[in-house]
């Protein structure tokens, strides 16, 4: 009996196998498994050029990082020069204007010390002058006395200016 078991078993077996592959169970499996293959291989191609266009991608922005990076320290660069120029010659401007307002103010100050030298100068001749006149008015006198006095305060007048 018990190989009569078995050999139904095996009978069964055959026959069930047989019934698979007549209603093409297996070809639909293997057509699955295939197409499951095939979309996982092509999952598998997407990945990988996706992978490659990250790469590309982060390797173009390192790069535009990398460009911006130098941009803007050459930037600052430039700005820090720019400044250090502007700097210099507003101080330049600067010492450029102290030094004209201090020559002006000496041209100004030297003119009103020449102009008062001059002021005094002329009131001391006038004083002299009067002096002079009073002095040889009391001493000399007569139309000769009158002439000589013009001319005498006339030269001096002329000398001491």
């Amino acid at each position: 009996m018990l190989k009569s078991a078995e050999f139904w078993v095996a009978v069964a077996f055959v026959i069930f196998w047989g019934i698979l592959f007549y209603k093409g169970v297996p070809a639909k499996m293997m057509g699955s498994l295939d197409s499951r293959g095939k979309r996982i291989a092509d999952e598998l191609t997407e990945a990988k050029r996706l992978r490659q266009d990250a790469e590309k991608l982060l390797k173009e922005f390192e790069a535009k990082r990398a460009a911006a990076e130098r941009e803007a320290a050459e930037i600052v660069s430039s700005a820090k020069d720019e400044a250090e120029r502007l700097a210099r010659e507003a101080q330049e401007k600067l010492a450029d204007f102290v030094k004209r307002r201090t020559a002006a103010a000496e041209a100004k100050i030297a003119q009103a010390e020449s102009q008062a030298s001059a002021e005094v100068r002329a009131a001391a001749v006038d004083a002299a002058v009067k002096a002079s006149e009073r002095v040889l008015k009391n001493e000399i006198t007569g139309p000769t006395a009158a002439s000589l006095v013009t001319k005498s305060l006339g030269d001096v007048r002329a000398k001491l200016q």
